[in-house]
C-alpha cells in the first residue's frame, strides 16, 4: 500500500460573475440532490467548454 499523502488545494482566484436568474434556476435543479456545489459545476462547465473549443481549434487548423 502506498504512503498517504496530504492533497493540496489548488489555488483559486476569487471573481464576481453576474448569472442570468433563469441559468441560476437551472443549475440549481442539475445538482439538487447531488453531492455537487454551484461552484463546483460552472468549473466543470467551463472547463468542459474550454476543452471544446480546443479541439475545435485544433480541427481548423489542420
Amino acid at each position: 500500500m502506498g504512503r498517504f499523502q496530504i492533497p493540496s488545494t489548488p489555488p483559486t482566484i476569487n471573481k464576481t460573475i453576474r448569472f442570468p436568474s433563469d441559468v441560476v434556476e437551472d443549475v440549481e435543479k442539475a445538482i439538487q440532490g447531488k453531492n455537487c456545489t454551484f461552484s463546483a459545476f460552472v468549473i466543470a462547465a467551463v472547463r468542459a467548454a474550454l476543452e471544446e473549443l480546443h479541439e475545435t481549434d485544433e480541427s481548423s487548423a489542420r
